[in-house]
């Protein structure tokens, strides 16, 4: 019997089940009372509320391009996840006067 594989982009090679290999996982899955697939009636009823992806922030940010000085950017990642944000809450401190301020 043959193998197939599939080709990842970066090259890494994956071997996926034969036929029979993945009807013998759905019938496993199937026999779960616990794991059933939903109706068309349950998944009309959640389609609604699907949602692909983060929630759409209150805030828009959008993406720009900032050449900083190597030292300063080395400093800014060094201080841990969230420097973007901080590094954004700085900005908006320094140019944007928050109302009753």
């Amino acid at each position: 019997m043959s193998k197939t594989f599939l080709t990842a982009r970066n090259g890494r090679k994956i071997l996926l089940n034969s036929p029979e290999e993945d009807a013998a996982i759905t019938a496993a899955a199937l026999s779960d009372p616990d794991a059933q697939p939903l109706t068309e009636e349950e998944w009309e009823r959640i389609k609604p509320r699907l949602r692909v992806g983060r929630p759409p922030a209150s805030i828009r940010k959008v993406s720009t391009t900032i050449r900083f000085d190597a030292d300063l950017l080395d400093a800014l990642k060094a201080s841990g996840p969230g420097w973007q944000t901080r590094v954004n809450d700085a900005l908006r401190k320094a140019f944007i006067q928050s109302p009753g301020a």
